[in-house]
């Protein structure tokens, strides 16, 4: 509400256990989930940007067929907040 010009995107993430498909969906219904808190908020709606990535952008090496512990899982179910766009 202080940066009413600012255009942010909403971008969650999954790991990379469940198929590629359903993490997608995933991924993209959190960060729908997100923007629809944001707006009951009083944010417009026309400054936000929902973005599913689902498991394309891990943090680490926990990828398909991997062996990794469930925190290393954690760090890539998460969601983030990049401005792109106005002033």
């Amino acid at each position: 509400k202080a940066n009413p010009n600012k255009v942010i995107e909403i971008s969650s993430h999954t790991d990379s256990r469940g198929d590629d498909a359903s993490n997608m969906d995933l991924s993209q219904r959190r960060a729908q989930s997100v923007v629809d808190y944001l707006i009951s908020k009083g944010i417009n709606s026309s400054r936000l940007i929902s973005k599913g990535y689902g498991e394309t952008n891990l943090t680490n090496n926990c990828s398909n067929g991997q062996s990794c512990t469930e925190a290393q899982h954690r760090k890539n179910r998460r969601t983030e907040f990049r401005v792109v766009g106005g002033q």
